[in-house]
């Protein structure tokens, strides 16, 4: 089986995750975490970065300490994976669904101008959704597979609008837009690494911020809020959503490989663009101007893309399909959905990614590549 995305364990993992269990410091607390969080708030480009169980539970903490109060309205693009659009959800608010450029994939923000401009209105220092009179108080940019969000065009717009950005990073730590790192642009970024991601620790995400004392906040609140010395008082309600030691080890490990891992990932996208050059109905994602992405997960569009996936399957090539829009999904069938043309609707239905592991071989690579063309051939 040629896998879709799987971690590369190939650096000093087994000598840092040892030093853990040699040490016993295996929980919670020691200085993996630590370090993590110093070499990530480093390379983002952060003052300062919070370690959590999940890139789930960062976007949670972070949508809290934004202000996201329950009844609110949270902007999301359509094409997402599921994890912000159930965090709106923990936070008793509603997503309005914005729909997607056809060629990047990434949140129209020239739509959500439209939707801001023609369906809401600013009162007393924030957004209100005209027709149901319902506050927005957060949008979400997801930059999907690595890719960005046009930030120059949707901060200006948010600062209008007095809404708070949210950068949900998880899939493009390493990916800058004018050579600013994702997940620096808004009051938070969060980042995740999840065993499919770029780097990974199995399970584990994070907070970027700029704001110190929100950063102070959240590292109190997803360490059960207790306060400082020996006596369990917890001085509000606080969340379980600590990093562990040893997987922050793994962590720190991956960190040392990520440049790495980035120019072999955009060696697998150019080496996959130029061999399925001509195949009619093929198109690989746009990357936005002035993004220079990392390109985690390699996906393009493709003419009767389940029988291919069926092909490749049947050839041991692990392939997966887009995500389902959100609008299409049971608990968001009900939010707003703000489209023109449903292009989120129609990417979905084409969509299939290929296999992109960084460990991935060049043989490997071409064998992919041959399956491909031997299907439309």
């Amino acid at each position: 089986m040629i896998p879709l995305s799987i971690p590369n364990i190939a650096g000093n993992e087994w000598k840092y995750v040892k030093d853990c269990l040699d040490t016993g410091w295996v929980s919670s607390v020691g200085s993996y975490v630590n370090k993590m969080e110093e070499v990530s708030a480093a390379f983002s480009g952060v003052s300062k970065a919070v370690a959590t169980s999940n890139g789930t539970s960062a976007l949670h903490i972070s949508l809290l300490l934004a202000g996201v109060d329950r009844n609110d309205l949270v902007i999301l693009p359509n094409i997402t994976f599921v994890a912000p659009a159930n965090v709106i959800k923990y936070m008793g608010a509603d997503a309005v669904l914005i729909d997607v450029y056809e060629d990047t994939w990434q949140l129209n923000v020239d739509l959500l101008s439209k939707f801001l401009s023609e369906e809401c209105f600013s009162q007393d220092g924030a957004c209100y959704h005209r027709a149901s009179g319902r506050r927005i108080s957060a949008i979400i940019p997801v930059h999907v597979l690595g890719n960005m969000v046009n930030m120059e065009k949707l901060l200006p717009l948010a600062e209008k609008y007095h809404i708070q950005v949210v950068e949900d990073a998880t899939e493009s730590l390493g990916s800058t837009y004018k050579d600013k790192p994702a997940g620096s642009f808004g009051i938070f970024g969060c980042l995740s690494y999840n065993g499919n991601k770029i780097i990974t620790t199995g399970g584990g995400g994070m907070i970027l911020t700029n704001d110190l004392e929100l950063a102070k906040k959240a590292k109190h609140i997803t360490t059960q809020a207790k306060t400082e010395g020996v006596e369990y008082y917890h001085d509000e309600i606080g969340y379980n959503y600590r990093m562990v030691n040893i997987l922050a080890a793994m962590g720190v490990a991956q960190m040392e490989q990520l440049p790495g891992f980035i120019e072999r990932k955009k060696s697998i996208r150019k080496q996959y663009n130029d061999g399925l050059s001509g195949i009619k109905g093929f198109r690989s994602q746009v990357i936005t101007e002035h993004v220079k992405a990392n390109c985690w997960l390699y996906t393009a569009v493709f003419e009767r893309s389940k029988e291919l996936s069926a092909y490749l399957d049947q050839h041991n090539i692990q392939t997966r399909p887009f995500w389902v829009p959100m609008n299409q999904l049971p608990a968001f069938a009900n939010d707003i959905y703000y489209n023109e043309n449903d292009i989120a609707g129609n990417v979905y239905s084409k969509c299939l990614s290929l296999p992109c592991s960084t460990n991935l071989s060049d043989q490997e690579l071409a064998e992919v590549i041959s399956k491909i063309r031997e299907f439309y051939a």
